[in-house]
């Protein structure tokens, strides 16, 4: 069964700077527990460490750590961990204060330089995950035989990065193929959707192995962004996975809390949350006033509505057709 990373708290932090400031963070960790999203990448968007060398967010590292405190039970949280910014004393600090992951960042190539980080992770007693940035510079072959080597190391997970979001699905295809087939650890997909192909590219990795994807709330990533954690839900739970997440929940949390808050900082996603349930359910635009209407009136969920509606009608369903419904879902609520 596939799971996902949510990245928001770290990769989306690059739409507002370097890092999220404390109000947003707060509210994006209780939304995503809330929901039961609990694998989650945190802090400056730069990693653990890049703070002190520049890379300036709202908050420090130690200060991101705290807020975490009171969330750190109740999901498997951790941090992001740039090979070239690697300090011993950054990986105590984040075991100190309840990180359950670091994530090593390192291109194709950086062996020499990741296996001591990768054996200082595990010796503090971390699980250690890797991201291969820019993945699609090495070939298949190339990276298959270096993350060999990462994994004797005593690596946990292998994440493959498209971070320039300029891999094709044929092209990811290939490269979990070779991944998969030589590895034992779990390799994950972590796509970025500049030519538009992100959640393609994640169905595709999946198909051929993935274990999991990375995701950010509305797509809340480095350049064009990242693939939705709520697309990503919608998609593996129409095959049945993913259920233990609360979709609707997410979709509210986002629809009525998220997407105000992040307007407040100049940004809206490429894809609202009530596009997304037109494309899922196959629902019309055009039904829209009726379909409020009812859901006002009846006092139900008006995405759960649309759905559910639209899996019994999506050529004409009726208003009469629509409160049927509206009543089966509050009988089963």
């Amino acid at each position: 069964m596939a799971y996902l990373m949510d990245c928001t708290l770290r990769d989306g932090s690059n739409v507002v700077g370097k890092g999220f400031p404390a109000d947003l963070t707060v509210l994006m960790l209780r939304g995503m527990i809330d929901n039961n999203i609990k694998l989650i990448e945190y802090g400056n968007a730069g990693g653990i460490g890049a703070y002190a060398l520049g890379n300036l967010a709202p908050l420090n590292d130690l200060e991101y750590l705290e807020l975490a405190q009171p969330f750190v039970d109740k999901a498997e949280i951790g941090m992001f961990l740039n090979a070239k910014r690697y300090r011993e004393s950054n990986v105590a600090l984040a075991k100190e204060y309840g990180m359950k992951f670091l994530r090593i960042g390192a291109e194709p190539g950086m062996y020499e330089v990741s296996a001591p980080i990768i054996q200082e992770v595990k010796r503090q007693g971390l699980k250690c995950r890797y991201s291969l940035m820019k993945a699609y510079i090495a070939s298949p072959e190339e990276a298959a035989e270096e993350c060999l080597k990462l994994q004797a190391a005593g690596l946990d997970e292998l994440t493959v990065m498209d971070s320039a979001g300029c891999m094709k699905p044929d092209e990811v295809a290939v490269f979990f193929d070779a991944l998969t087939s030589a590895l034992k650890i779990p390799v994950v997909f972590h796509g970025h959707s500049n030519l538009g192909l992100a959640p393609a590219n994640a169905l595709k990795a999946l198909e051929h192995g993935a274990a999991g994807v990375d995701c950010g709330l509305l797509g809340m990533a480095r350049s064009a962004g990242n693939i939705p954690t709520e697309l990503m839900v919608a998609l593996l739970q129409e095959k049945g996975e993913l259920m233990e997440i609360d979709f609707y929940g997410l979709m509210k949390f986002l629809d009525e809390e998220l997407v105000p808050a992040m307007k407040e900082h100049g940004f809206k996603p490429a894809l609202m949350p009530m596009d997304l349930i037109l494309g899922l359910s196959g629902a019309h635009s055009s039904f829209m006033g009726t379909f409020k209407k009812v859901a006002t009136e009846e006092g139900v969920n008006l995405m759960k509505l649309i759905v559910e509606v639209s899996k019994l009608n999506r050529r004409n369903p009726s208003e009469a057709q629509m409160r049927q419904v509206a009543e089966t879902i509050r009988q089963e609520a």
